[in-house]
């Protein structure tokens, strides 16, 4: 398994950013093939401090191998997400990869 875990900081100044995002994400992202789970949705609030609270928006997305996820990467449906919703809604991100 290979999980790519997407943390996004939206641009404070568009109220929609974060439903532009998650909106985006599904119509570009989920569809791609190689994805055996996908996940997108808004910072879960939280009462323990050890929680990060700063971000909007988060992504889980699991391949089943490195090779399915660098797929992903090149899939011109994910450049289209970059270019489309990305770099309209976000400041920043912190990207996660693991196996």
């Amino acid at each position: 398994m290979f999980s790519h875990v997407v943390i996004f900081w939206t641009d404070p100044s568009n109220s929609e950013a974060a439903n532009e995002l998650i909106a985006g994400a599904k119509k570009y992202l989920a569809p791609i093939p190689g994805i055996v789970h996908f996940h997108v949705g808004k910072m879960a609030p939280s009462h323990r401090p050890v929680v990060d609270q700063s971000y909007q928006v988060a992504l889980n997305v699991v391949f089943a191998s490195k090779q399915a996820q660098d797929d992903y990467q090149a899939h011109p449906l994910h450049l289209e997400f970059v270019e489309q919703v990305f770099q309209s809604a976000c400041k920043r991100v912190v990207v996660y990869d693991f196996e």
